[in-house]
């Protein structure tokens, strides 16, 4: 697939089930004449064949992308890698796993039952990147008792598989130089902020800022045709800064990655 359209059709995507991250770039593209660039994007998934990390990696090395760095999350039992384009002009992604070992027996029955619905010629297709849910809706008490055990698992459950979030990149815009700034415009806008471990998670000193909103609420139709509002995506953005070849930082910070994770917490987003 050419890497373009691979985006492109991610993008749209995104934006019907997170119509502010939409609004948003059309606002900074309005009021700031703004050309907005994507510093990343980033997906969930469960480590049950046949949509585990790797299964879903060799799309985005398919595209030219390369292992950067891997990172884990213990509070969260997750396990990631970021990716970084050869010719390091497209933006970076993240793909996280979770790790169902670590939880409860229910929670992994519920994760088995969902991936053994996915028929494993589908993950054959980049279009698997933004397939959305290929299973049976679960019922909104299971995707209660698994929010109880792990937001990520259950957003997975209801969402399926599809971008998570995109990022603006800060150092591309023209009108807007800081972190700050940028989360002033968002809440101007009348967007809600993440500010779980602060408003700004990072520092120039680990070479990335980061930012959120908290994730759209969108209806979601689970079994027995039980409709509920639910997070769904949400809108990132990051400032990077040089490393000590003067290069942009190329990875993510884990300990703010964890934080960002939150921005689709229904606790948080209530």
């Amino acid at each position: 697939m050419e890497i373009q359209s691979f985006f492109n059709y991610l993008w749209h995507d995104y934006i019907t089930i997170a119509p502010a991250a939409g609004a948003l770039h059309r606002a900074l593209e309005k009021h700031r004449s703004e050309t907005i660039h994507n510093d990343h994007v980033a997906f969930r998934t469960y480590d049950i064949a046949p949509i585990q990390l790797e299964a879903l990696e060799k799309h985005i090395l398919a595209l030219g992308y390369e292992q950067y760095a891997p990172y884990h999350f213990e509070e969260k039992k997750l396990r990631a890698f970021g990716y970084v384009h050869k010719e390091r002009n497209f933006p970076k992604i993240f793909l996280s796993e979770l790790e169902t070992r670590f939880f409860s027996q229910e929670l992994q029955d519920v994760v088995k039952q969902i991936c053994a619905q996915i028929d494993p010629k589908r993950v054959d297709d980049p279009s698997i990147m933004w397939a959305g849910r290929l299973w049976e809706p679960i019922s909104y008490e299971t995707y209660q008792r698994l929010l109880e055990e792990s937001e990520y698992a259950a957003w997975v459950a209801a969402m399926g598989l599809r971008a998570n979030h995109f990022t603006i990149d800060v150092n591309a815009l023209k009108s807007i130089e800081t972190i700050e700034e940028m989360l002033d415009f968002v809440e101007e806008q009348g967007y809600t902020l993440n500010t779980s471990g602060g408003r700004v998670k990072g520092s120039p000193e680990v070479l990335l800022e980061q930012g959120s909103t908290m994730a759209d609420q969108v209806s979601v139709t689970f079994a027995n045709n039980e409709t509920r509002v639910i997070p769904s995506c949400y809108y990132e953005f990051a400032k990077r800064y040089p490393d000590e070849s003067g290069e942009l930082y190329q990875g993510f910070v884990a300990a703010s990655a964890d934080k960002i994770f939150e921005s689709t917490d229904v606790k948080k987003s209530s």
